[in-house]
Order: C-alpha cells, then structure tokens, then sequence
C-alpha cells in the first residue's frame, strides 16, 4: 500500500545534487540535513557555531559514513554574514535547494547587527537576503527549490507595519507569528515573481507542526515545554517532513507542506492550508518593497504584474 503522507522514506536518491541547511546544527534542521545526506546529497550546513556545525557533522557521518557535508559560515541577524555565506556558496559547482529552515524567538526584546528587531530580522529578513544572493546560483540549474519554513502560528498573527522594529512595543509571541506570516508572504510573492519571469526555479513553503526542539531555549519554562511538546505530538525527525516534502517531493510551485494529522500539529507531510492573509498579494508586494529597502538587497524580479 501506498504511504500516506511523505515521511523521511520517501526521500528519493539525491546524488549530485546539493542542499544549503540553514540552521542545520541542531533540531530540524539537522534531521534535514541528515536525512539529505543519507540519501546521498552534498549538504552545506549553513550556522553560526563551527564548533556545533562540525559536531553535527560528526554525528551524521556516524550514520552515514562518508557523507558529503560543508560548514558554511552564516549569522542570519547579520546581514554581512549573509553577504560572505552567499559569496562563499555560489563558490559551489551547484546549488540545488536553499532550505531556509533557522529561526528565533524569545520574550526578550534583542536586535540584529543591523537594528533590526531580532526575531523579523532573523525569521524573515535574513531568510529574504539570503536567498535573493542566491538566486542567481539557483537559475544555473534548471528545477532547483527554495524552500522557506513557516509555522502554523501564522494563522492568527497580523504583521505591526508601523511597528517593524519594535521601537513601540514588544511582545514576543505575536512577533514570532508575525515573522512566520512573513515567511508565507515573501514565499508566495517570490512564486509569483519567478512564475512570471519564466524562472527555472520553484519557491515552496512548508511549516513543521508542533515540535519539541530548543528553538525556546532563551527561556527555563520554554524548555520544558518543548520537552512535552515533543513527547506529546513530534519529534524533530517528524517535524522534518514538511521540510523534507517540500525540498524532495511532489509539490506544486508556491504550495504549502507540513503535517497533516491532528489539525496539522503531527504526521506526515501532505498539502497544508495557508491563512487568507498569507495570500494577500498586496501584503506580499508591500513586504517585499520594505524588506528589499531594509535589508538594502534587491533579488531583481519585478512584480508579477508588471508589463514584459
């Protein structure tokens, strides 16, 4: 029988191919990453931490003795960072698939190098720059994917337009939403744009559930939240699928994929349903105009509306 939904199984052979893991050093990212090498891609772990990274590495190659993996330096709340990781993956035979998979957040106020409020300045605006340095390397080969991770709490979050670097409040949870309902709105515009330029790239988004990871270690009771979490609903491994479905899989361009079992918190990977507001196009054209004069990086693609 078939399997319903797309788990790690599914993952077809990856050789020759090559995947950027952003955030790759622990969590879902790791179990992405390993799961890529396992099945024989090249995998550039893209984190902050080279002592981290390269442990991860350790750990994969005890599954998958000689797995083919790079450290790629990147600090997503510093967009020089995100210059020299870019200059130093189209350095890369090939890019296959950017999987934008780090994230923060936290209940206390922190900003980027730049000044940005960290959690928009890390979840979406390092994750837009990023990916617009390697767009250009993402062209070169013809079916390549950009993969952004979102989070079902995107459902309920409204973006502060007037209050995008948190000079007049903070309130961590509703930021962390924001960022996630950022990443859908920047990932829908980017398949719009790429889908009109004729483009031979695919932009998808997928969201992993509710999983137990340390994505709230800034915080004692986060920490044991997330250990519940992840006995009661998924583990990292399963909080892959999505990522994994979106990178490997069948997949329509500008989808959504993430769990499908128990209101999409757990299971395996099929299509998700994303908020209206998600697909506010008008939204989607204002965010990427503030994120490309924020950040000072313009991925080139005109609106989808635009005359030829």
């Amino acid at each position: 029988m078939p399997s319903k939904g797309f788990t790690t199984a599914d993952v077809p052979d990856q050789s020759g191919k090559c995947f950027i893991v952003t955030g790759a050093n622990t969590g879902i990212g790791f179990e992405v990453a390993s799961a890529l090498a396992a099945r024989h891609a090249r995998v550039l772990l893209a984190c902050r931490d080279e002592a981290k990274a390269r442990a991860a590495m350790s750990r994969i190659r005890q599954k998958t003795p000689g797995a083919e993996l790079a450290f790629l330096p990147l600090d997503l709340a510093d967009l020089t960072s995100v210059r020299r990781a870019a200059e130093l993956a189209v350095k890369e035979a090939r890019v296959d698939v950017l999987i934008n998979n780090a994230g923060v957040q936290g209940p206390t106020l922190k900003r980027t190098a730049q000044g940005f409020e960290q959690t928009f300045g890390v979840n979406h605006l390092g994750c837009f720059a990023l990916t617009a340095l390697l767009l250009p390397k993402l062209m070169e080969t013809p079916g390549s994917r950009i993969v952004v991770t979102s989070s079902g709490q995107h459902k309920d979050a409204k973006i502060e337009w007037e209050d995008l670097n948190a000079q007049k409040t903070y309130n961590w949870l509703p930021r962390y939403g924001a960022s996630k309902l950022a990443n859908l709105l920047f990932v829908f515009e980017l398949d719009r744009r790429l889908s009109a330029a004729g483009a031979p790239v695919t932009a998808v988004a997928c969201h992993p559930g509710l999983v137990g990871t340390n994505l709230a270690r800034g915080s004692w009771w986060g920490n044991i939240a997330m250990s519940l979490i992840g006995l009661l609903f998924a583990t990292p491994a399963m909080g892959a699928w999505g990522a994994l479905h979106a990178a490997t899989g069948r997949i329509k361009p500008g989808g959504y994929y993430g769990p499908t079992g128990f209101s999409g918190l757990r299971g395996p990977s099929g299509e998700g349903v994303p908020s209206e507001e998600a697909r506010n196009p008008q939204f989607a054209k204002r965010l990427w105009d503030v994120s490309v004069k924020m950040t000072g990086i313009d991925p080139g693609l005109p609106p989808a509306d635009s005359p030829s």
